[in-house]
């Protein structure tokens, strides 16, 4: 979800506003999703490299999650939206936004539409880190690890692989985003800035996706399994 400072700076705003005005549209995207029949939605949301920015600008970010969990929280449960935190370890996390993301987490843990998971303190090399540590104390031998192993010591692993990924605001790069998950996934980098993207501009990612022909490093087959020319 990238774009919120230059949003704010081409409007002589500042970045905080950015970051307001980007919780219109995530609501708009959650909800485009779910209507879309979108089984798993994950958004990032602020980054273990966040932590660099100012501090003012990271309270104001811890504030306003907060607030948009305490909020949302109802609507979520009602569309029967399960959610989930991806990261949520660095010590600096208010103990408060914590509780309020605890809860919304139990509060709709038994909900069986769509899964939306928020990457906040995400970083994809930290969770591949983790994954080594933990198959290190539980013992497993070098050759005995297998990519389906060490897939299931990540955090949150039943989140399936990345299929589309969706950059906003023109920027090309995958800035540390479920660097296991994403391998195979399909990528769009659409010029709008976060605060701008709407549900058609989602929909149309999803079309965009849906011409893409999925190889997975193979070569073109027919209904058949022919393989075509």
């Amino acid at each position: 979800m990238d774009g919120n400072g230059r949003w704010a700076q081409q409007r002589s705003l500042p970045r905080t506003s950015g970051h307001r005005a980007a919780e219109t549209t995530v609501i708009d995207v959650i909800e485009a999703a779910r209507r879309a029949g979108v089984g798993w939605l994950s958004l990032f949301a602020f980054s273990t490299e966040n932590w660099r920015r100012p501090d003012a600008e990271v309270e104001f970010l811890m504030h306003l999650v907060r607030r948009v969990v305490r909020k949302h929280a109802p609507l979520l449960h009602a569309r029967g939206i399960r959610c989930r935190f991806l990261g949520m370890t660095d010590p600096r996390i208010p103990p408060e936004l914590g509780q309020d993301i605890a809860d919304l987490m139990t509060l709709t843990a038994s909900n069986r539409g769509m899964t939306l998971t928020v990457a906040f303190d995400h970083g994809g090399r930290r969770d591949i880190v983790e994954a080594a540590r933990s198959l290190i104390r539980s013992g497993v031998l070098a050759a005995a690890v297998t990519e389906e192993m060490f897939a299931a010591h990540l955090p949150i692993p039943d989140t399936p692989d990345v299929d589309l990924a969706i950059r906003t605001s023109g920027e090309q790069r995958i800035s540390n985003f479920m660097l296991w998950q994403v391998a195979y996934a399909e990528w769009l980098f659409p010029p709008v800035l976060w605060p701008d993207f709407r549900a058609p501009d989602f929909l149309q990612c999803l079309h965009a996706y849906r011409q893409r022909e999925r190889r997975f490093g193979g070569v073109p087959t027919d209904e058949n399994g022919q393989l075509r020319s």
